[in-house]
């Protein structure tokens, strides 16, 4: 049962299917931090993503095995949590996330947009 101030996660594109490949550990991981943003609160995983305009997209990060992984989602809208992004970063070129991934959050979060206009009406 969701409870009234709990915020609903809406999944954009295939996020949702992207998060289920990945290890269990980090499922868990990113689970309770999106838990956190439901219940209107910021997981210490969970930092505003560069080039995006303040906090309102947040990037969770997930260490695993010399791996990372990482979830990307917006608190715009008070409704509902909108997951835009699940992935694992690959890049050897420090922690910067890839313009490739960059672009697919952009259109992921304008695709939000459209999902929150059509919620609303």
């Amino acid at each position: 049962m969701v409870a009234e101030s709990e915020r609903q996660i809406v999944w954009v594109g295939p996020s949702r299917r992207d998060l289920r490949g990945f290890p269990r550990q980090i499922r868990r991981e990113i689970g309770q931090a999106l838990y956190a943003a439901q219940q209107g609160e910021t997981d210490p995983s969970a930092k505003p993503l560069k080039g995006f305009g303040g906090g309102s997209v947040l990037e969770i990060v997930a260490d695993y095995s010399g791996n990372t992984w990482r979830a990307v989602y917006t608190v715009r809208y008070s409704e509902a949590i909108y997951v835009l992004h699940a992935f694992q970063k690959k890049s050897k070129r420090g922690i910067a996330t890839p313009k490739r991934d960059l672009d697919l959050i952009h259109q992921r979060l304008a695709e939000a947009e459209r999902l929150h206009r059509r919620r609303e009406n």
